[in-house]
């Protein structure tokens, strides 16, 4: 399961909205990082795989593939601006360790 925040949900249908297709759904996945072992990656596809999950977030469909779910799943999105400008948290149940800006992660003890 992914949770959307209503912040998040917000920008997501704001930046969507900007790209001016109706029929992009919002994308989330995992890919290596120099960082931590993973990192969170944000995209707008119009593809639907057959192995992908489709997850509907009060009016926002999100797609995670088959080999991202098992790091992501339960991880809640949520979006917030104070004085240095807006950006997405994300509050994953499954990172044993974060990067302090928040867009890198590990699993495990170890980084690579």
């Amino acid at each position: 399961m992914i949770h959307l925040s209503q912040s998040a949900i917000s920008e997501v249908l704001r930046v969507k909205a900007k790209r001016n297709d109706p029929q992009l759904l919002f994308r989330l996945s995992v890919q290596p990082s120099d960082c931590l072992m993973l990192s969170y990656a944000m995209t707008f596809d119009s593809d639907v795989r057959l192995d992908d999950q489709l997850f509907n977030c009060d009016g926002v469909q999100v797609v995670v593939d088959v080999q991202s779910l098992p790091a992501i799943n339960g991880l809640t999105l949520d979006y917030s601006e104070d004085l240095m400008g807006g950006g997405f948290r994300f509050h994953n149940p499954n990172a044993l360790r974060s990067c302090g800006c928040g867009n890198s992660f590990s699993l495990g003890e170890t980084t690579p």
